[in-house]
């Protein structure tokens, strides 16, 4: 199972952001999809579907008909049901987050439901996934399977999200339809659990086809 320590040994004093650039914290902070607010500020157009229910005042039969299209993106379903604020007890997994604080910086790899994917490296470079491919959609269908594995066996968290990992730590989190679930401990114990491993090895794999894509369109 995920080891979530203590409060005061895990979350040590550290920087206030995780990178130095604005503009990629902003991106950041948009992969948890936890703020229409952020969103607003990030210059999402108001007039265009979906953002013109979403930053209106929409009713749940708005929000549900959002949350229940296969069209919609899973970013945007993510905020419906933060918007919806309706507990459920269908858990859909929506999206898989892995953050690891290496010396040299955060690298963080984010996955969604939908087949895209967005990937920040420590040195503020940033992959944004949208062309979905057969390789790049089977390698996101492993990592959510393995993903749910750890969702049925741990509880949502309850509070705030946290900020960003501690150096040398490795955060999973889940963005589950019903709440936010989350594990967080010291890189060698996380990649030694049979079911958090698990999870780091997939989200590896897809991060460095991901790279590999990148590299090769460079050329």
């Amino acid at each position: 199972m995920i080891l979530v320590m203590g409060l005061f040994g895990l979350f040590g004093k550290q920087s206030a952001e995780p990178y130095n650039n604005e503009g990629v914290n902003q991106i950041y902070e948009l992969l948890f999809c936890d703020s229409l607010e952020k969103c607003k500020s990030a210059n999402e157009n108001p007039s265009i579907h979906p953002w013109s229910i979403l930053f209106a005042e929409p009713t749940d039969a708005q929000l549900n008909e959002l949350i229940n299209n296969d069209e919609t993106g899973s970013r945007v379903r993510v905020l419906a049901h933060h918007k919806l604020k309706q507990k459920t007890e269908k858990k859909d997994l929506l999206g898989v987050i892995i953050e690891v604080n290496q010396p040299e910086g955060l690298d963080v790899l984010a996955a969604y439901s939908d087949g895209t994917a967005r990937y920040i490296n420590y040195s503020e470079k940033m992959i944004i996934w949208d062309a979905k491919t057969e390789e790049s959609e089977q390698l996101i269908k492993k990592l959510f399977e393995s993903s749910q594995n750890v969702v049925s066996k741990t509880g949502p968290w309850e509070a705030d999200r946290l900020k960003f990992p501690k150096k040398g730590n490795a955060r999973l989190s889940f963005l589950v339809s019903d709440q936010l679930y989350f594990g967080e401990a010291p890189m060698n114990v996380l990649s030694t659990d049979p079911m958090e491993g698990s999870v780091l090895n997939d989200g590896a794999m897809l991060m460095q086809y991901l790279i590999s894509q990148t590299e090769q369109e460079g050329k």
